[in-house]
């Protein structure tokens, strides 16, 4: 697991990862990442046969600490991960595309 920028994910989105929002409904209503994937950090263990193992994820929270636990819950689960360095607040920060 690594930790990456919002400017390294941007780059790479419409490519081959998974970018997976763990935030909460409500944090969600307020906009997300263009073709990120909503699994709240709580389903998050419940819900691993939504993803594909054979493609990384990226995992995003409000600042990068909940996707942090996500990441390793992923990692050990045998994904492919990297963790958004200070979460949609730093996406936001960068003025990055959002889909509501």
């Amino acid at each position: 697991m690594a930790d990456i920028s919002v400017h390294d994910v941007q780059r790479r989105l419409g490519g081959d990862a998974q970018l997976v929002d763990v935030r909460e409904d409500a944090e969600v209503a307020a906009g997300m990442i263009p073709g990120a994937r909503h699994i709240p950090l709580g389903d998050l263990p419940y819900r691993f046969d939504e993803l594909d193992k054979a493609r990384p994820v990226i995992a995003i929270c409000r600042s990068g600490n909940r996707s942090g636990r996500a990441a390793m819950f992923l990692e050990d689960a045998g994904f492919a991960v990297d963790n958004m360095q200070g979460g949609m607040l730093a996406w936001l920060e960068a003025d990055l595309p959002m889909a509501r």
